[in-house]
């Protein structure tokens, strides 16, 4: 699957736009980028079809892969100049877990964007322990407490309850870890010898690839996923899963994907990062503005085989501002789906080391870690230093207003309230570990996975 823009293609469109007068001097104009097939890796499409690749001298080609590894492994070797990447996989490259590779990101694509989905003979024995509004719907966000008794029951049963999640880095991973958690239900946990994240699981987790959820689920391999759209809604309109919660009711305005390159790539290439940057930010712009007056057209963008690839139909449910979780239960969520508002494509230090906490959570980072080194260690990855030299650029040239950027930030969210998380535990990024005790389930201050145990 590839989309090219070629050098022999006349930049006259180009010269028209304000961009054109204020080109930078790339140093690498012919680029390829990665991506999975997923509505997130919308700002991708939008930069190369509505020409803001080429506006920055940037002639790009953009090419599907098969699966979160492969994708990762092109930018480590440099088949790939860069992708759209999962949030954690900069950071796991970087500390050296799976992967070592020093990844960076100077740019967050997106915010939410995904859900949880069970299968309809899940649901229906979920139904019985959720609350209903008047209307005789299911009352949202539903709990992973409504989960506990049918997990419960399979395993009673002697059926081990499978879910599936796209990659172990992944946000997808984690939120689905933290929704089962909140619910009572132990996820497992990692060791350096057990990769499986199965230790101690009342769930288990695995990996599928995201367009291969549904027919999975369908074939009941798994009861159960968390993936990005159009996979949940695809579930949905074949009838055959039931989305229980986004991650928007999760936790509101989570980080979702990321723009990734190597260090060395910035370093090399630093006038090429920031004209990448700076198509990106534009396309973010469009996928916002408006009130989302563009989203039609880019359903339609990401409808193309050489892109998503799922009917326009299916997409529009969640890129339009809705969310269908039963079949003809569709609810307005208008931020589903968020790209630029909300300061969603700034690199925050904050989101981070978010997956850094999980990632301790978990067992993937196996021993306690101060407080500092969560904060060097988000500082050597996330680049919002990039990020804004792109902005002002765009600002200068006319094509971004300058209060739509967070010039005096220091890289760090306002601590998120309870309220808008599912557990109602508040998260700052400037008391990891902290935060990391107050959660329910999960490694504790100096615990560690020995064996099949948690000891400390």
């Amino acid at each position: 699957m590839r989309k090219t823009v070629f050098a022999l293609l006349l930049a006259s469109s180009a010269l028209a736009t304000p961009a054109f007068a204020e080109m930078l001097e790339v140093e690498k104009p012919e680029l390829t980028f990665g991506f999975i097939k997923l509505t997130d890796m919308a700002p991708l499409a939008v930069a190369y079809e509505q020409g803001y690749f080429l506006d920055e001298g940037l002639f790009v080609t953009l090419e599907a892969q098969a699966n979160w590894k492969v994708l990762l492994d092109g930018v480590i070797s440099g088949t790939l100049d860069g992708a759209h990447m999962l949030a954690g996989q900069p950071l796991a490259a970087t500390i050296g877990y799976g992967t070592e590779a020093h990844i960076i990101t100077p740019f967050s694509m997106d915010l939410n964007g995904n859900g949880i989905t069970v299968s309809n003979a899940v649901w229906d024995e979920m139904k019985p322990n959720v609350a209903l509004n008047a209307d005789g719907l299911p009352q949202h966000p539903i709990s992973a407490a409504a989960l506990k008794p049918v997990v419960e029951k399979y395993r009673a049963e002697g059926k081990p309850f499978n879910m599936g999640m796209v990659f172990p880095v992944s946000t997808h991973n984690y939120e689905l870890r933290y929704w089962l958690a909140a619910g009572g239900l132990n996820p497992g946990y990692y060791s350096p010898e057990n990769t499986t994240g199965q230790i101690g699981a009342d769930v288990l987790l695995s990996v599928t690839p995201p367009p291969q959820m549904p027919a999975t689920l369908e074939a009941g391999t798994i009861y159960g996923y968390c993936v990005g759209e159009p996979w949940n809604q695809a579930a949905v309109f074949k009838g055959i899963g039931v989305p229980v919660i986004t991650d928007y009711e999760l936790w509101k305005n989570n980080p979702e994907k990321v723009f990734g390159i190597t260090a060395e790539f910035a370093e090399e290439y630093p006038n090429t990062t920031l004209a990448i940057v700076k198509a990106l930010i534009r396309a973010a712009i469009w996928l916002d503005e408006n009130d989302n007056a563009n989203r039609q057209e880019a359903v339609e963008i990401l409808s193309r085989p050489d892109y998503v690839g799922a009917d326009a139909e299916v997409i529009a449910n969640s890129m339009t501002g809705t969310f269908e979780y039963e079949k003809g239960d569709k609810r307005a969520v208008p931020d589903f789906n968020v790209f630029f508002r909300y300061n969603a494509t700034y690199p925050y230090y904050s989101d981070a080391i978010w997956y850094l906490t999980q990632m301790r959570r978990w067992g993937q980072i196996p021993e306690a870690k101060p407080d500092s080194w969560y904060d060097e260690v988000a500082k050597s990855v996330y680049k919002p230093e990039i990020y804004l030299k792109a902005a002002r650029m765009l600002v200068d040239e006319g094509l971004a207003n300058e209060a739509d950027f967070p010039w005096d930030s220091d890289g760090y969210k306002a601590p998120t309230p309870a309220g808008d998380i599912i557990d109602g535990i508040p998260y700052d990024a400037h008391q990891p570990n902290a935060y990391i005790d107050s959660l329910p389930i999960g490694l504790k201050d100096d615990q560690k996975v020995v064996g099949n145990a948690v000891e400390g």
